[in-house]
């Protein structure tokens, strides 16, 4: 097996992370080469939920790829936070705080398929489908990555690879250590038709169970991410749909009318995770690969849009002999620290705020969902950083 060495910047993934990344550095004149482990196309019906924020759009429309999504997207124009059991309540509306929405809710494969129609107007961009990383190995001039192509085993070595594939080819990785927390919860995520249109709001009701969120997805439909302990989305999950529809409306209540449908159920473990360095040597790790986040807060996604498209922006301002140097690495972790500290230590504050059923606990959440409908600075504060993280 021979080792390919090329002046191209290498990055594993190519989900929307590691293409936003590739398109970011082609808008730049960077050459990139992808080695994605899915057949090319395979993504583009896959319709689990995405939510973006404001500044994901933003970052999309400098990139020419959000023109392709404004007719597929729908738009949260209001958040509706409560506890049940509770009159407290809290309501984010894009419109006090001058913004066009406060994020938008679309499938990952519109999203995907817009990416790599956005990509192949490039030419400078080379795209490896069913390409599995096996093993990276940061060294002192260049970083390496195994693969397995078309039934055979291939290397190629760069100034800089980027991890993007969430995780799954970082193995043991030298310099690398990983800080999980578990929540002990799944998510039971699916789409459900209501009585009542949605008027483009999107609901956090936090209950016994868990958080219950509803996300406006097309014109009458909501992505439901119903969250709990394992044993008892388990048993959720084993209902018919028409107990299923009801015992989410017994959690729920009244705001959208009955449910009347809900589509394929999936559920997923919930957890916190987190390296304590995504730098090593000619090696950046970003997105899921680098940290996992609760969806309670819808986070996660978009801090990994913000990793590329700000290591992009590092790149370019960088000479390429100087690539995934020490210089070069401190600038990107010292940038994105904070907004992804920041991320974590608010949805795991979330999940352990809400995740306490204690009467006490409970009666003191509703009545601060009710002070913080009146602290109009702090709510533009919490937008501002949902939209654009720690620059927001």
């Amino acid at each position: 097996m021979s080792l390919v060495l090329t002046e191209s910047v290498i990055v594993v993934g190519g989900g929307p992370v590691g293409a936003t990344l590739a398109l970011t550095l082609q808008t730049k004149g960077i050459p990139v080469i992808i080695l994605e482990a899915r057949v090319k196309g395979s993504a583009y019906q896959d319709q689990r939920a995405l939510a973006l924020s404001y500044g994901s759009r933003r970052i999309l429309e400098q990139l020419g790829v959000w023109q392709k999504l404004a007719s597929k997207a729908t738009a949260i124009n209001k958040i509706h936070i409560s506890q049940r059991g509770s009159i407290g309540r809290s309501l984010l509306k894009a419109q006090d705080h001058d913004l066009p929405a406060l994020g938008y809710v679309l499938s990952y494969g519109v999203l995907a398929q817009a990416l790599d129609e956005k990509l192949a107007e490039f030419s400078g961009v080379q795209i490896v489908y069913e390409s599995e990383a096996t093993h990276i190995e940061p060294a002192i001039e260049t970083a390496s990555v195994t693969f397995k192509h078309q039934s055979q085993v291939q290397q190629m070595a760069s100034k800089l690879l980027v991890l993007a594939d969430g995780g799954r080819s970082l193995g043991d990785i030298p310099g690398m250590t990983r800080e999980t927390k578990v929540y002990g919860h799944d998510a039971l995520v699916s789409k459900v038709q209501c009585e009542l249109p949605h008027d483009n709001i999107a609901y956090e009701r936090f209950t016994p169970m868990g958080p219950v969120a509803l996300l406006p997805n097309g014109e009458r439909d909501f992505s439901l991410v119903w969250t709990g302990k394992q044993a008892q989305v388990a048993e959720v999950m084993q209902l018919d749909d028409a107990t299923f529809l009801s015992r989410l409306h017994e959690h729920f209540g009244d705001r959208v009318g009955r449910f009347v449908g809900v589509e394929k159920r999936l559920t997923f473990p919930l957890k916190l995770s987190y390296l304590n360095s995504v730098t090593a040597p000619h090696l950046v790790v970003i997105g899921n690969a680098a940290q996992t986040m609760h969806p309670v807060a819808g986070q996660g996604f978009n801090v990994g849009l913000r990793d590329a498209y700000e290591l992009a922006s590092i790149i370019a301002e960088t000479n390429a002999v100087d690539w995934g140097g020490l210089s070069m690495l401190e600038v990107y972790q010292k940038g994105r620290k904070n907004d992804t500290k920041r991320g974590l230590m608010f949805t795991d504050f979330l999940v352990n705020l809400f995740s306490n059923d204690v009467a006490g606990i409970s009666s003191m959440r509703g009545l601060g969902l009710g002070l913080f409908d009146l602290l109009g600075p702090i709510k533009s504060r919490v937008v501002n950083k949902m939209s654009f993280g720690s620059r927001g």
